[in-house]
């Protein structure tokens, strides 16, 4: 089944490739490896929430957190596909990268970048296992809670 099928029968359509915000591309090839920029969870051009990641009052949930991290890996879908023409030419994810704007008290950084890493698993199957770090860190561009960057083999 190609990745397009796979696409449809998940239900899922990539997004519109977010402009980026400064002085960079939002992905590039070289030879057989594509790389994604820093990919936020914009939908429709906004952050549909901000924040820092955690429990408690005012903080953005591990579970909300989670989905938009999976929403951040769509986006960094539709920038490689926008790149090399389609999905289709990926044979293998090879690295994610998610950070996670945390509370000085939140540990579970690991279970959010699942968001993004379960997304590529549905997508690509066996080929979507990949390398992965999941960074904590104080703040994210735009306020956003994740950020996720792929590492993508191509055929």
């Amino acid at each position: 089944m190609s990745v397009s099928d796979r696409l449809r029968e998940l239900g899922l359509t990539l997004p519109e490739v977010a402009v980026p915000v400064a002085n960079y591309v939002p992905a590039l090839r070289h030879g057989d490896l594509v790389w994604t920029s820093g990919q936020l969870p914009m939908v429709d051009g906004a952050l549909p929430l901000t924040g820092k990641v955690g429990e408690g009052k005012g903080l953005v949930t591990p579970e909300h957190a989670t989905e938009l991290a999976r929403v951040a890996a769509l986006n960094g879908l539709a920038a490689v596909a926008a790149r090399v023409g389609n999905l289709d030419a990926v044979v293998r994810v090879v690295k994610v990268v998610g950070y996670v704007a945390s509370d000085p008290s939140f540990t579970g950084q690991p279970g959010v970048v699942n968001g993004a890493s379960d997304l590529l698993g549905e997508i690509f199957g066996d080929a979507g296992m990949h390398a992965r770090s999941a960074v904590g860190v104080s703040v994210l561009p735009l306020d956003a809670p994740v950020e996720v960057e792929l590492v993508l083999a191509l055929a």
